[in-house]
């Protein structure tokens, strides 16, 4: 009965979250502060998501460093996204291996 419960309540959070903003703003936002503000809001939830799973996923800060080290420098250099995430996965590998 209790996972019935939860599963009731998430559905009715994640319903709320995305109608209440259609209700509240019927008008098109003029403001261009807001809309600048708004425009912003993907890039920082998803790196609010990303950069903790980064530094907890291996285990070892020393490894989660060197493989964020090289995925900033890789994606510096405008190198495709999978040479990206392949390069800093085996060095932070690699690292946690030496160490």
């Amino acid at each position: 009965m209790s996972l019935a419960i939860y599963l009731v309540t998430m559905a009715l959070v994640t319903y709320l979250i995305r109608a209440v903003p259609f209700t509240l703003f019927r008008k098109k936002i003029t403001s261009r502060f807001i809309r600048s503000f708004l425009a912003y809001i993907p890039y920082a939830v998803l790196t609010a998501m990303t950069i903790p799973a980064i530094f907890y996923s291996t285990g070892d800060m020393l490894t989660a460093v060197v493989g964020t080290v090289v995925a900033l420098i890789l994606a510096y250099c405008n190198c495709p996204l999978i040479l990206v995430a392949v390069a800093a996965a085996a060095s932070a590998l690699l690292t946690g291996i030496v160490i």
